[in-house]
């Protein structure tokens, strides 16, 4: 009897990367690393209709918000969120994609807002069409995620976080607070 020959991933480990992000919920800051495919522009990709119905996490630090007392915090090893608990979610600084318009697009502004996710507050801009304004963009919104950008990130229940600068995130705006500045 003749031996097949052993079946190849399509995807070879030498074409999958690494990247850090920063994953918030109603309760959870999650901080890891997301493994992809190499192709896959990580800031966009939960966006995207390959985004997975779990997001897997490698080398997880959690910080649990709610409850008495002090915050608590857990580490994994490995971890899974479901991508619909997801409120907004981008890659921690160094690291970062391109953005993802044509900043020579017409008939575009950029709208300065605070988000507020939890105990998160994320000041920064939305891009939206010049003929509208952000009520009326809010609610013709169907992307159940979008892009929001130049984000200043703090939590007063995190001091020591300080102000975390972010070129670029992705949030729910079916379930996160806007303030117009």
């Amino acid at each position: 009897m003749q031996q097949s020959a052993p079946i190849k991933s399509p995807y070879p480990a030498d074409s999958e990367k690494t990247t850090p992000v920063m994953v918030y919920t109603q309760n959870l800051l999650i901080r890891g690393q997301v493994i992809t495919k190499e192709s896959i522009r990580v800031s966009i990709w939960l966006r995207t209709q390959g985004a997975p119905e779990y997001i897997r996490m490698k080398n997880v630090q959690i910080v649990i918000f709610g409850g008495n007392g002090p915050l608590q915090t857990q580490t994994f090893g490995e971890y899974y969120i479901p991508t619909s608990q997801v409120l907004a979610f981008h890659i921690v600084p160094p690291a970062k994609d391109e953005i993802d318009y044509d900043e020579t697009e017409k008939n575009r502004m950029m709208v300065p807002l605070t988000f507020l996710i939890g105990t998160f507050r994320l000041n920064g801009l939305m891009r939206i069409s010049a003929n509208t304004d952000i009520s009326s963009h809010l609610s013709i919104v169907k992307s159940p995620l979008v892009s929001i950008y130049e984000l200043d990130i703090s939590n007063p229940a995190l001091p020591t976080m300080g102000t975390l600068h972010v070129p670029m995130a992705l949030i729910r705006p079916s379930v996160v607070s806007f303030g117009c500045r």
